[in-house]
Protein backbone atom coordinates (compact mmCIF):
# COMPACT_ATOMS: atom_id res chain seq x y z
CA UNK A 1 0.00 0.00 0.00
CA UNK A 2 2.23 3.22 -1.03
CA UNK A 3 2.42 5.73 1.50
CA UNK A 4 -0.14 9.03 1.42
CA UNK A 5 0.62 11.85 -0.48
CA UNK A 6 2.08 14.83 1.54
CA UNK A 7 0.23 17.95 1.86
CA UNK A 8 2.33 20.80 -0.08
CA UNK A 9 1.83 24.21 0.60
CA UNK A 10 0.69 26.61 -2.42
CA UNK A 11 0.32 30.65 -3.00
CA UNK A 12 -0.28 30.66 -6.56
CA UNK A 13 -3.93 31.08 -6.95
CA UNK A 14 -4.14 31.26 -11.03
CA UNK A 15 -6.63 33.72 -12.58
CA UNK A 16 -7.47 31.21 -15.60
CA UNK A 17 -7.43 27.58 -15.24
CA UNK A 18 -7.90 26.77 -18.87
CA UNK A 19 -5.88 27.27 -22.20
CA UNK A 20 -5.48 26.12 -25.57
CA UNK A 21 -4.27 27.56 -28.94
CA UNK A 22 -5.85 29.24 -31.12
CA UNK A 23 -8.49 28.38 -33.63
CA UNK A 24 -8.82 25.27 -32.78
CA UNK A 25 -12.06 24.13 -31.10
CA UNK A 26 -11.30 22.73 -27.75
CA UNK A 27 -13.80 19.08 -28.64
CA UNK A 28 -11.00 18.39 -30.82
CA UNK A 29 -8.04 18.48 -28.26
CA UNK A 30 -6.61 16.28 -26.38
CA UNK A 31 -6.60 17.81 -22.35
CA UNK A 32 -3.15 17.75 -20.21
CA UNK A 33 -3.66 18.53 -16.99
CA UNK A 34 -1.07 20.27 -14.73
CA UNK A 35 -1.92 20.31 -10.97
CA UNK A 36 -1.71 23.40 -8.58
CA UNK A 37 1.27 22.11 -7.26
CA UNK A 38 3.03 21.57 -10.25
CA UNK A 39 2.41 24.99 -11.15
CA UNK A 40 3.64 26.39 -8.35
CA UNK A 41 6.72 24.22 -8.20
CA UNK A 42 7.15 26.11 -12.09
CA UNK A 43 6.55 29.45 -10.36
CA UNK A 44 8.74 29.13 -7.29
CA UNK A 45 11.51 27.88 -9.90
CA UNK A 46 10.93 29.27 -13.25
CA UNK A 47 9.66 32.71 -12.62
CA UNK A 48 11.04 33.05 -8.89
CA UNK A 49 14.19 31.26 -9.76
CA UNK A 50 14.08 29.61 -6.85
CA UNK A 51 16.85 26.94 -6.14
CA UNK A 52 15.30 23.83 -5.70
CA UNK A 53 16.05 23.69 -2.02
CA UNK A 54 14.73 26.78 -1.08
CA UNK A 55 11.77 26.03 -3.46
CA UNK A 56 10.96 22.66 -1.94
CA UNK A 57 11.30 24.38 1.34
CA UNK A 58 8.54 26.75 0.45
CA UNK A 59 6.14 23.97 -0.61
CA UNK A 60 6.76 21.62 2.50
CA UNK A 61 8.22 19.38 0.34
CA UNK A 62 12.07 17.59 0.45
CA UNK A 63 14.33 18.78 -2.45
CA UNK A 64 13.85 15.23 -4.34
CA UNK A 65 10.10 15.39 -4.30
CA UNK A 66 10.33 18.78 -5.64
CA UNK A 67 12.49 17.76 -8.37
CA UNK A 68 10.04 14.63 -9.14
CA UNK A 69 6.94 17.78 -9.41
CA UNK A 70 9.29 20.54 -11.52
CA UNK A 71 10.25 17.43 -13.83
CA UNK A 72 6.50 16.86 -14.05
CA UNK A 73 5.28 20.19 -14.90
CA UNK A 74 8.10 20.76 -17.32
CA UNK A 75 6.80 17.65 -19.49
CA UNK A 76 3.16 18.57 -19.48
CA UNK A 77 3.94 22.09 -20.48
CA UNK A 78 6.27 21.01 -23.39
CA UNK A 79 3.18 18.70 -24.18
CA UNK A 80 0.36 21.37 -24.41
CA UNK A 81 3.29 23.43 -26.68
CA UNK A 82 4.62 21.34 -28.28
CA UNK A 83 1.40 18.92 -29.50
CA UNK A 84 -0.95 22.15 -29.29
CA UNK A 85 -3.18 20.61 -26.80
CA UNK A 86 -5.69 22.00 -24.33
CA UNK A 87 -4.17 22.74 -20.82
CA UNK A 88 -6.30 22.46 -17.51
CA UNK A 89 -5.06 23.52 -14.09
CA UNK A 90 -6.51 21.63 -11.57
CA UNK A 91 -6.29 19.48 -8.37
CA UNK A 92 -3.87 18.38 -6.67
CA UNK A 93 -3.00 17.73 -2.64
CA UNK A 94 -2.47 20.94 -1.35
CA UNK A 95 -2.55 23.71 1.50
CA UNK A 96 -3.56 26.91 0.16
CA UNK A 97 -1.09 29.45 1.34
CA UNK A 98 -1.46 33.59 0.51
CA UNK A 99 0.64 34.65 2.65
CA UNK A 100 3.74 32.63 3.67
CA UNK A 101 4.56 34.02 7.16
CA UNK A 102 0.71 33.87 8.15
CA UNK A 103 -0.39 30.24 6.91
CA UNK A 104 -4.57 30.25 6.76
CA UNK A 105 -5.19 27.25 4.71
CA UNK A 106 -8.74 27.03 3.03
CA UNK A 107 -10.19 23.74 2.84
CA UNK A 108 -9.11 22.79 -0.88
CA UNK A 109 -12.42 19.84 -0.61
CA UNK A 110 -14.90 23.14 -1.72
CA UNK A 111 -16.68 23.46 1.71
CA UNK A 112 -15.41 26.71 1.90
CA UNK A 113 -14.00 26.71 5.60
CA UNK A 114 -10.57 27.41 6.69
CA UNK A 115 -8.56 24.31 7.44
CA UNK A 116 -8.14 23.35 11.35
CA UNK A 117 -10.81 22.74 13.95
CA UNK A 118 -12.80 19.52 12.35
CA UNK A 119 -10.10 19.80 9.32
CA UNK A 120 -7.63 16.79 8.84
CA UNK A 121 -4.08 18.20 6.57
CA UNK A 122 -5.85 20.38 5.80
CA UNK A 123 -9.43 19.02 4.35
CA UNK A 124 -12.66 18.33 5.76
CA UNK A 125 -14.31 15.09 5.10
CA UNK A 126 -16.25 16.96 2.06
CA UNK A 127 -15.83 16.47 -1.80
CA UNK A 128 -12.70 14.73 -3.26
CA UNK A 129 -9.32 16.21 -4.26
Amino acid sequence: MPRPCKMRRVGCDPEAFNFKPCGIPRRDLETVRLTLDELEALRLADLDELYQEDAAGKMNVSRQTFGNIIASAHKKVADFLINSKHLSIEGGSIMHCKNENIHRAKCRRGCGRRAGGGHKNGFCGRGTR
